[in-house]
């Protein structure tokens, strides 16, 4: 299979760059900064591709690389401060510019460059820079500039060395999705093997080689990652796969249900599921501090889970639904060290296991959404939307009860209906009710009531690191609104949350 190496110089689009990259069906994978040029050689890459970083490359503290790297005979691009680092790896000049660019820029192309192959002359990128290359080693040429910037592009064409300022793998890049292309085809001449059926394909044929005869324990959440690594694996191994699914009763109304019924119809395997709403009720009873809660729910499921975990264990193997993200090394700081994510969980050292298996390990989320798909697993599970590890707990504000969340159960499954009837569902990131500790005055049947309070939430992003309050029509949070009041017992008012991320977060809690 053809690779393209993603260096990772800290730059916080290293994945979106392979993501793109992965658009193009040419498989991608990230390594940091720190990895050795004989890896990299060794591993017989088509091309390579700098990525940015916030760093200025005549900072003897910013990460660089062997100039070496440059003369393995593959093609390289550079990306904004991997443009810069392969000017200074070069001998060229970098230095702090007299005008910073940030945002949309015009930019002028040599459209004789094989890198701006089928680009209009000008066009808009995206910048986001304060050093600029001042002078152009020797060998290569300017290829692209902008009013301030006299090098956005340049190219040693005899070497297949590229490099631009800009940053092609945003949208905002009106061609920078053309641009990856010719580097991937016109330069590095890949010729797209990355296809999902092959991976489902090559993956069922590899984990059944793997694990034989023996067993396999998954953990089953419900979420996109684990249901679609139990997909692959029942594929593979049918009834040696056991799917132990702890339903702790802080899921969304009717959603254990829907699991249970859903990988017991659609999959050969066995299905454990652990009811225990009871035992977590208990513990959080009293509590109203979010991080308390959020520590008393993390332990009894992990408690729960492992215990179920020792009465299945036979040896075998474990299985977890790891994606890409969880695992990447990252060029920042210290580079060696992985990346803490709730999918790699820590085993007691009493239970054993031959080894663990991570089918999903080399997939970004939206391709683990491709093989969901493909596999045939509900829509309603391959597009879920976040939810958070401790469920329904941190959507209610306060102490948890059994009663408050059967309330909270109900108006979010009511906000979710009207959302996903009328279709506006597709147009949100994500939406949810919350139940605060809050109780307000109010008149139902002539009578006067005092009882809770909901609050809906809703919002667009493309990456949740910021969030805009979605603008939901009027008669449609009127018709919510309406239909909960009016089904849901102990309701008497219902408000939406206007705040966007930041200054607030998407959640409450």
């Amino acid at each position: 299979m053809e690779k393209i190496l993603v260096l990772d110089f800290g730059g916080q689009y290293n994945q979106l760059i392979a993501r793109r990259v992965r658009d193009n069906n040419v498989y991608a994978e990230i390594l940091p900064c720190t990895t050795p040029i004989e890896e990299i050689r060794s591993r017989g890459y088509k091309g390579i591709i700098f990525t940015g970083g916030p760093n200025s490359v005549y900072d003897e503290s910013s990460p660089h690389y062997a100039k070496e790297i440059l003369d393995l005979g593959v093609p390289v691009l550079g990306i904004c401060y991997g443009c810069q680092l392969i000017s200074w790896m070069r001998g060229g000049e970098v230095k702090t510019a007299p005008v910073s660019e940030y945002g949309k820029i015009e930019v002028t192309a040599d459209t004789k460059s094989l890198l701006f192959k089928g680009i209009p002359e000008k066009s808009i990128v995206w910048m986001s820079h304060t050093d600029y290359i001042a002078k152009v080693p020797e060998g290569f040429s300017v290829i692209g500039t902008t009013d301030d910037c006299p090098c956005a592009a340049m190219e040693n064409r005899a070497e297949n060395i590229y490099a631009v300022q800009f940053h092609p793998e945003v949208t905002h890049s009106e061609y920078g999705k053309q641009l990856l292309h010719n580097f991937l085809y016109v330069i590095c001449h890949c010729s797209g093997d990355w296809v999902m059926d092959d991976f489902i394909e090559n993956t069922v044929a590899a984990l059944r080689e793997k694990i034989g005869d023996k067993k396999v324990i998954l953990g089953l959440s419900g979420g996109v990652d684990s249901s679609v690594a139990a997909g692959l694996l029942s594929r593979a191994v049918g009834k040696q796969l056991t799917c132990v699914f702890v339903d702790q009763g802080l899921m969304r109304k009717d959603e254990g249900d829907f699991v249970e019924k859903t990988f017991t119809s659609l999959f050969d395997m066995r299905f454990v599921r652990v009811n225990c709403q009871e035992e977590f009720l208990s513990k959080l009873k009293g509590v109203t501090d979010p991080e308390e809660k959020r520590k008393i729910i993390g332990t009894e499921f992990y408690n729960v889970f492992w215990n179920e975990i020792r009465k299945e264990a036979d040896k075998g193997f474990f299985a977890q639904g790891t994606i890409y993200p969880d695992c990447i090394e990252s060029g920042k700081g210290d580079a060696d060290v992985i990346k803490t994510h709730h999918n790699r969980v820590k085993m007691p050292e009493d239970i054993e296991f031959e080894g663990v298996i991570e089918p999903l390990c080399d997939l970004f989320k939206d391709e683990v959404r491709a093989v969901g798909e493909k596999l045939g697993i509900p829509k309603e599970l391959v597009w879920r939307q976040p939810f958070p590890g401790p469920g329904l707990g941190v959507r209610i504000i306060g102490e948890i009860t059994a009663e408050k969340v059967k309330i909270l159960q109900e108006a979010d499954a009511i906000f979710r209906d009207e959302m996903a009837k009328t279709g506006y569902e597709k147009q949100l990131s994500q939406f949810f009710a919350v139940l605060p500790d809050v109780k307000t005055v109010g008149v139902m049947g002539d009578h006067r009531t005092y009882d809770h309070l909901i609050a809906l939430r809703a919002v667009t992003t493309d990456n949740f690191m910021t969030a805009d309050w979605a603008q939901i029509p009027y008669d449609l949070l009127a018709k919510v609104s309406n239909r909960i009041t009016n089904e849901v017992d102990h309701v008497n008012r219902v408000v939406y949350d206007i705040t966007s991320k930041p200054p607030g977060t998407v959640e409450w809690e």
